[in-house]
């Protein structure tokens, strides 16, 4: 299937996921740097603050257009079943949501918009965020059901050499691991939108937001990392 314009746009966006997990770490490291010497060097504090702020606004420029994956992952591939294309359609408008009022966040931030908005924007584009990923999250819990269970029929004797059935093996261990890294990631981010939605002493805590931004970022890596 030749791939059309929107195919060829979202491609090219998704380059950009390398640098976002690395600026992600940046973001995150920075957080929690801040914290452990703001109480005894705020003047480090102050340039880690600055760091943190400055990464933070950097991944959302990155992230500009992104809000077309979720449209193209739907109109494309929407899912081999009913129950599947009904959680993916949940899942990607949630996306679709926190992408896009995540560019008019940015703008409000950097003035371009007035920073009035900024909340508003914020509390729209974590909600969208945090209500996709709970759908992406059951997603991929009902393929790795699936794959256990194949996992499972593979131990009956069957017609096929050991060698095809190890590479089956191979090829679904790997799936199953590649989406436990997209549950863990997408659980981490939930954590960091339940912050902006409905703070709390727990989500809102400069540890359980910063180990949770490093677990979505390399848990990203390992995803996005060529094999």
């Amino acid at each position: 299937m030749s791939l059309d314009t929107v195919d060829k746009l979202v491609v090219f966006l998704a380059k950009r996921d390398g640098i976002d997990k690395l600026v992600k770490t940046f973001q995150y490291v920075s957080k929690l740097a801040c914290w452990h010497v703001e109480a005894t060097r705020p003047d480090a504090a102050e340039k880690f603050k600055k760091w943190e702020v400055a990464s933070g606004l950097s991944r959302k420029a990155f992230r500009t257009g992104r809000s077309l994956t979720g449209f193209n992952a739907l109109r494309r591939n929407p899912g081999a079943t009913p129950m599947i294309r009904f959680l993916a359609v949940l899942a990607n408008s949630g996306e679709m949501v926190y992408f896009f009022f995540d560019h008019f966040l940015w703008l409000s931030r950097i003035g371009t918009l007035d920073p009035k908005i900024a909340k508003r924007m914020s509390f729209i584009s974590a909600f969208g965020e945090s209500f996709g990923y709970i759908f992406f999250i059951v997603i991929d819990c009902i393929f790795i059901r699936q794959r256990l269970q194949s996992l499972k029929k593979l131990r009956y004797p069957t017609d096929e050499s050991k060698e095809e059935i190890d590479g089956k093996i191979k090829e679904i261990r790997g799936d199953i691991v590649m989406r436990l890294m997209g549950i863990s990631a997408n659980i981490a981010d939930l954590l960091i939108a339940l912050a902006e939605i409905e703070p709390n002493p727990f989500c809102n805590h400069t540890i359980t937001l910063g180990i949770s931004g490093l677990v979505s970022a390399w848990a990203g890596w390992y995803r996005n990392w060529p094999s």
